[in-house]
Formats: C-alpha cells, structure tokens, sequence
C-alpha cells in the first residue's frame, strides 16, 4: 500500500533512472515504480528473508516482472545496471553502511532515515555526497525527512547540516518546541548546556521566519 513517504520517494525518480529499493519490506515502491513505469527498471532488495517472501507474492499478485535479492545492502549484488538507490525505514548507521558497500555506477541515493539526521548529513558531505533536496512530510504522527542525494556538490554550512534545508515549519516548529523543553529541564548551574539550547533556539526561530 502506497502512502505518503513512499510517493514522495517516488517523486525524487526520474524515467532513466534504475532503481534499487535496497529495504524494500513488501516492494510497495518497486511495484508503484514499475507499474506507473516511473523509471527505465527497478530492483528490490531486503535483508529479511521473510519481508522478502512477502514482497515475491505481492509482485506476483501485481503481475508485474522485478527482480528481487535476498541481502544486505549490496553485498549480495552485482548489477553494473543500477544507478540509483532508496535506502529508507533504517537508521542513520545503517543508512552508511549501506552507501559504503556502494560500487561507484549509483549516482543518486534518495534516504529517509530514522534517527541521527544531523549526524548523516554531516557523513555524507564528508564523503563527498551532497543533499540537493530535502522535504519533510507528517505521517502517523511522525515527521520523515527525505532527502535527495547526488554527487554534485553542494556547499553547506553548520545550520543546514543540523537542520536541513526543508520548507515544512510544522517539523521545525516541533524541533523548537523540543529545545525549549530540554532548557526547561536544564539545572541552572549547567550554564554552558543552557547557553547552547538558548542558540539552538534562536537558530530555529530564525528559520521559521523565513518560512
């Protein structure tokens, strides 16, 4: 079942694009993706033995033909085909280990992970991968950061690393709303630690602004 996360990843696929949904779960995406024939091929790939078996019968049932792999990231795969790749519904660490096992034909990698955005996106700038695009959508009651990622580079500064570059002011709206939570929280005499959520918060009111 398509929701919202999922069409949005979709949005980021261009028609020449050959795509591999490396955490596919079910293969809803690669199934949305070859049915609407969004891009020229699309892969599935799953370390989970038994998600994958779910995703073989829904492909099945869609009467569609996708190749699907059994393995963890690509460590399993060898298709020089594939240019490029989701990685979502996995956490930062994952999201890392993945794109090192990458070969060097994925130009693109749309990534919508679960935890530690700050931190992923200073790795990937480090490792040369740049953020062209980064939109944030609610659904069941959490926000999901998506982001569009290339080889083109980018210039970032420390804001942008740590907040992203979305329009969407509800998500940096619940960002302030939890630093002025944490400052709340903060011993008085932890002078330093209040000062740095003062910043962040007059950082997040900054952007909001501009919004």
């Amino acid at each position: 079942m398509m929701n919202q996360k999922l069409k949005t990843i979709a949005s980021f696929i261009s028609k020449d694009d050959v795509v591999l949904d490396t955490c596919c779960d079910h293969a809803y995406l690669a199934i949305y993706l070859k049915k609407f024939q969004l891009c020229k091929e699309v892969y599935a790939s799953d370390i989970n033995i038994h998600a994958l078996d779910v995703a073989k019968k829904n492909i099945q049932a869609a009467n569609l033909n996708i190749t699907t792999y059994l393995s963890d990231g690509f460590k399993s795969i060898k298709n020089s085909d594939i240019n490029t790749v989701v990685i979502a519904g996995v956490g930062a660490n994952t999201v890392l280990d993945i794109i090192s096992y990458a070969p060097s034909n994925i130009t693109k990698y749309i990534i919508s992970s679960n935890n530690h955005q700050e931190e992923l996106r200073n790795e990937l700038y480090q490792m040369g991968l740049y953020i062209q695009k980064e939109v944030v959508i609610y659904e069941k009651k959490k926000f999901y950061v998506i982001m569009l990622v290339t080889k083109d580079y980018v210039k970032e500064n420390k804001i942008t690393l740590k907040y992203g570059k979305s329009k969407n002011k509800d998500y940096y709206l619940s960002l302030l709303k939890k630093e002025q939570e944490v400052l709340e929280k903060v011993p008085k005499k932890k002078v330093m630690k209040k000062l740095k959520h003062l910043h962040n918060i007059k950082i997040l009111k900054r952007i909001i602004k501009r919004i």
